[in-house]
């Protein structure tokens, strides 16, 4: 697979993103076809594997660690902190310098590695300041348990102030056609400071690919359920789009994933997406959207007929939103 610069890593343009694998999107598929999924990524040529403590509360980090940590020298590892269960086992956003050290420790014990190469605090905690969070992942580079940092889902000034501490190489947000928010501010600080960019969710949580097309069958405990893009009402607005998209997905002569894929790489060289699936076939599917080189036309086109103002609904709801620091929030209140 082709392959561009996350601070001092060379990775493949497409990552491999590991939630899906044990959370989020309804029951995960069995460890052992897990398994075959990541080993499959390492033979496609994935090198940038991503998980965190948060997914599965720790079975995610735990998978990794067991599927592919016998190949740990074929790519470059990130994961996150700062989110996890609190003594009463509730989700819990805590940056506490203490806390993010233990949150290392254990992510290394499940992952069976010594050192994670990429480690991002996963969301911002506000009470907190970010210079101390920082500073306690700083202490983790400087003993050896963590090569870079990262952060997600912040705005430009958090990461201006994080930076000042220690050297951030990456920033992972949500971006993809339906999620325009980085474009705001963080992308430009980012190149401002010469920070790579890291694009979750760029098959905007399956509906770019075309297969989603009825919302009222997703599983039980799926996380879209709580996200206003996916109620009936707004939904059936943003299908009303998709004929429209997979018309020039078959002009180009690519699948609609891959053409989701294929504009978020032709955004700039510093972004990586990292596009999660519990199947084989769609991994192999996404590995072909680093050959599609689409034309000025055809993003003009696609950044015209997709984006924040003919999409229907926020992309969180009113709490969820709140855990974000960013532009974004303002511009959420700003929308509604």
């Amino acid at each position: 697979m082709k392959t561009r610069s996350l601070g001092p890593f060379t990775v493949s343009c497409i990552g491999a993103g590991c939630m899906s694998l044990s959370h989020g999107y309804g029951p995960p598929p069995a460890p052992a076809d897990a398994a075959r999924v990541l080993n499959r990524a390492l033979d496609l040529g994935y090198t940038l594997i991503d998980t965190a403590a948060l997914y599965g509360f720790g079975a995610n980090e735990t998978l990794v660690g067991e599927a592919i940590g016998h190949r740990r020298g074929e790519y470059v590892l990130a994961s996150k902190g700062g989110i996890f269960k609190n003594d009463a086992g509730v989700r819990e956003i805590d940056g506490r310098p203490e806390t993010l050290r233990r949150s290392i420790d254990a992510s290394l014990q499940r992952l069976r590695t010594d050192v994670i190469d990429l480690y991002y605090l996963h969301r911002w905690d506000k009470k907190v300041p970010i210079e101390d969070s920082m500073g306690a992942l700083a202490d983790a580079v400087s003993a050896g348990k963590v090569r870079t940092l990262g952060l997600s889902e912040v705005s430009a000034g958090t990461l201006r102030r994080a930076h000042a501490v220690h050297p951030i190489t990456a920033v992972q947000s949500e971006y993809s056609l339906w999620t325009r928010n980085p474009e705001i501010e963080i992308l430009a600080a980012c190149r401002e400071l010469g920070v790579g960019f890291v694009a979750f969710s760029p098959l905007a949580r399956q509906y770019l690919t075309g297969r989603l097309t009825d919302v009222t069958r997703l599983a039980e405990g799926d996380l879209r359920r709580a996200m206003p893009r996916f109620t009936e009402t707004n939904y059936a607005g943003n299908l009303g789009l998709l004929p429209a998209y997979e018309a020039l997905a078959e002009r180009v002569g690519v699948t609609p994933a891959q053409l989701a894929l294929a504009w978020v790489l032709a955004k700039g060289e510093d972004i990586v997406p990292i596009p999660g699936t519990t199947r084989i076939e769609h991994l192999e599917e996404n590995a072909g959207a680093a050959e599609v080189e689409l034309t000025a036309e055809v993003i003009a086109a696609l950044d015209d007929l997709i984006n924040e103002h003919t999409v229907h609904g926020p992309r969180y709801n009113a709490r969820n939103q709140r855990e974000v620091d960013s532009a974004e929030f303002a511009h959420h209140l700003l929308s509604e």
